[in-house]
């Protein structure tokens, strides 16, 4: 089983990564934090990895930081929730906006992520109540995209990959985007930043 990959980044997309380890190229899902973390193509990466194994599939999850990876094994064990939902989760809320939204038995924040209804989210707060709070302290941000570089040109495609990578329709994903990139800036915000902002958008 994998736990770890460390090798040269070939290719990233908001929500898969891929990884070359001594001529062999890992595809890995990954959550829009650890998207945000990653060097350019051909920089030097680490993954903490959750390896998934079905009986037709075997499925690579990586994490910037074990705190991340920690968290997404806990939702796995949540009733109704697999990789795919656990991954959106930690996309569209972070590890540590989960936590509080969980402690804070906030529904409605996580019934917001595409793919999780208020059933699953209600019992995501009875199963994850004292699971969450058996987590080591954490040692990083934690949060969409934790402390990412500034948006570049390519950032309207980026957003709207992760967007629909969340479950969101293209064209609905596009619109809000759009929406987010004409307001005014003196700074270019970070890509984190950019995605909340969406999120927001798309949740009203």
């Amino acid at each position: 089983m994998i736990a770890r990959l460390c090798g040269t980044l070939v290719d990233k997309q908001p929500g898969s990564a891929v990884v070359d380890v001594n001529g062999v190229g890992y595809q890995v899902s990954i959550p829009i934090s650890t998207y945000g973390e990653l060097g350019e193509t051909g920089s030097r990466v680490e993954l903490h990895v959750h390896t998934h194994v079905r009986e037709d599939a075997l499925a690579l999850f990586g994490f910037h930081t074990r705190f991340e990876k920690e968290v997404f094994t806990r939702l796995l064990a949540v009733s109704g929730i697999g990789p795919r939902t656990a991954l959106a989760v930690l996309s569209g809320l972070g590890a540590q906006d989960l936590i509080e939204a969980v402690r804070e038995r906030d529904i409605a924040r996580l019934a917001s992520v595409p793919g999780v209804g208020r059933k699953t989210a209600e019992r995501m707060v009875v199963d994850l109540a004292d699971r969450l709070d058996s987590l080591p302290a954490r040692t990083d941000v934690g949060g969409p995209g934790g402390e990412d570089r500034a948006a570049g040109p390519d950032v309207r495609q980026d957003l709207v990959s992760a967007l629909v990578n969340l479950g969101y329709n293209v064209r609905v994903a596009a619109d809000a985007a759009g929406r987010v990139l004409k307001s005014p800036r003196a700074t270019p915000p970070p890509f984190h930043a950019l995605l909340r902002e969406t999120l927001k958008i798309l949740s009203r």
